[in-house]
């Protein structure tokens, strides 16, 4: 891993008005924190739900703010997720058995399932507080972010080369010196574009988390979230372009702010051998390294972080097997007893559960269901994987055109399907279309960008002596793909695949129910089923629909990307 050597700042250093213009700019951060934090904790429900939602644009601002704070604290609890749970299961071979699997189905649950099931318990967790709804967007915000980015890590920690797993053991770090010298800057790269994803993530679903109904519970957050349902329940095409503006605005400033300097920092995390040609400076990072109150600031906190990544802590995780040691069958037999009786017990509580109300003739449905969404999810990945593979690789290999489309495709990727609703709908009205046919291009939008930001961040982190060694060779043209491209990206794509394949089903919710005012058109599908049924707070066909889905996603991984991604790990970690 090479080293990065930022540039010379001697000679460069900012003129004072600029420490002013930080001041202000922290200042202003923190007062912002502090109103978004007072109206939350100190607001009762009621006065929210008996709050309307203003369409006038005036009152963007504000909602902006109040659903950027909800990205952010999602985001917060998606990384302390990523950094335990992946960790986990790629260091323990027994506990990766069944973290992965149940990662699979949490990737699967359609964010309506984590509603029903989630939104009791966290009012209940503060009555009568707006703190309540308040968790509960953010939990749902955190489960459209947190899954892509554990795949994403684990991927990095399973496909380490085995030379710097030997550096490190040379050197003789601690496992948790590891974790921060070794297994996070070689993940960095790919997690950074993967958390760019999962903000967008949020926004893509920021109408189901801000505007809430589960059966008889219903309540309104103020954000754009819930001034976009406003906008569709009064048919009005100007508040929802207000919107879109918004939302715009708000991407490019975290983009510029925040994503744009962590991309470039990030690069120097590469695992190449020789020097990588960098690109400008993003302004961003320019003010963070040249201000002094931002220098002072960092260096605060990196000198902070830098004594706890060097502590010599013995952590090891449980059930992980010594590389020297071989695994114990009696301890394995165990582990599999234990797993099995869980695993029997769960399913036969959630048979008592459902069998009460419904019947076998259920269970038909849901699965005739769930395989009309199975075609519909196999197509798409096959035009998303034809599409977006050759677009990411060229972007991927060209910075200053990485540098163009990072802002534009978070901002496609962050789009909700609900705003594309009013042409979709108006046109299948217009034209008395098949509406199985016409909406699945919605789903599509939860789709592809799980592929396009994964194939980035894997052409991108392409070692640049590969790419002398290929141009050496004069290597090109479908040899190329095949020997080349291909192989090196295989992990980001099988690693995109799985997510966009849950991504999918989880768009489905969104996307096989599409209303504009007084329209409202069905497809046939799971996605549908388990919208009619929170709807109408049927938690037993909820349930049985959520279960349904999660069994297809696992047989989809079983048969398909598991097999694969074994396949790209060993052949990136043997040679």
């Amino acid at each position: 891993m090479k080293n990065y050597t930022p540039p010379a700042l001697a000679g460069h250093r900012m003129p004072n008005r600029f420490d002013g213009a930080a001041m202000l700019m922290v200042m202003g951060l923190l007062i912002a924190l502090v109103e978004v934090g007072r109206s939350t904790i100190a607001t009762p429900i009621a006065q929210i739900q008996n709050t309307p939602i203003h369409l006038d644009p005036a009152w963007l601002p504000y909602y902006a703010l109040r659903s950027t704070a909800r990205m952010f604290a999602a985001l917060f609890f998606s990384l302390v997720f990523t950094f335990t749970y992946a960790t986990l299961a790629a260091k323990s071979r027994r506990a990766g058995q069944v973290l992965i699997p149940i990662l699979d189905i949490l990737q699967s649950v359609p964010i309506l399932g984590f509603l029903t099931f989630t939104t009791v318990f966290f009012l209940h967790l503060f009555p009568g507080q707006v703190m309540g709804a308040e968790l509960a967007s953010v939990f749902v915000i955190f489960t459209s972010q947190a899954w892509n980015m554990a795949f994403s890590f684990y991927q990095s920690l399973t496909t380490l080369p085995a030379d710097l797993q030997e550096a490190s053991r040379s050197f003789r770090l601690s496992p948790w010196q590891r974790f921060w010298k070794l297994d996070v800057p070689f993940a960095m790269p790919g997690l950074v574009w993967n958390t760019m994803l999962s903000m967008s993530g949020g926004w893509f679903f920021v109408v189901a988390s801000e505007a809430v109904t589960v059966g008889n519970t219903q309540f309104t957050l103020p954000g754009i979230g819930s001034y976009v349902a406003v906008a569709l329940a009064k048919e009005d095409l100007h508040a929802i372009i207000y919107a879109i503006i918004a939302m715009l605005v708000v991407i490019l400033l975290y983009d510029q702010l925040i994503f744009r300097p962590l991309v470039a920092w990030s690069g120097k995390f590469r695992f190449e051998t020789t020097a990588a040609v960098s690109g400008p400076e993003p302004w961003m990072l320019k003010l963070l390294r040249r201000t002094a109150l931002f220098r002072a600031i960092g260096e605060v906190i990196g000198g902070a972080f830098g004594r706890v990544f060097r502590l010599r802590l013995s952590l090891r995780q449980p059930g992980q097997v010594d590389e020297t040691s071989e695994p114990s069958r009696i301890v394995d037999g165990i582990w599999y007893l234990l797993i099995a009786a869980i695993a029997v017990y769960a399913a036969w509580q959630i048979v008592a559960y459902v069998s009460g109300t419904l019947h076998w003739r259920d269970l038909g449905t849901a699965l005739l269901m769930g395989i009309y969404t199975a075609i519909r999810v196999a197509v798409l990945m096959a035009i998303a994987s034809l599409v977006w593979v050759p677009i990411g690789v060229w972007l991927g290999l060209r910075p200053k055109a990485t540098r163009i489309a990072q802002p534009v495709a978070q901002f496609l990727a962050a789009f909700p399907a609900n705003l594309l609703f009013p042409p979709f709908v108006l046109f299948i009205v217009m034209f008395h279309l098949n509406a199985d046919i016409w909406l699945t291009p919605l789903m599509l939008i939860g789709t592809q960008w799980y592929l396009l930001f994964n194939v980035i961040a894997g052409a991108a982190a392409f070692p640049g002596d590969m790419k002398e060694a290929v141009a050496n060779f004069n290597i090109h043209g479908l040899l190329w793909w095949r020997k080349v491209m291909i192989p090196g990206i295989l992990p980001y794509y099988i690693t995109g695949a799985i997510t966009a394949s849950g991504g999918a089903w989880n768009a489905s919710i969104v996307a096989e129910v599409a209303s504009w005012g007084t329209h409202t058109l069905t497809a046939h599908g799971l996605g549908a089923y388990i919208a009619q049924a929170t709807s109408n707070g049927d938690t037993p066909r909820v349930v049985l629909g959520v279960v349904v889905m999660s069994c297809f996603v696992i047989l989809f991984n079983r048969i398909l990307w598991r097999p694969l991604y074994a396949y790209a790990v060993r052949r990136t970690t043997l040679g």
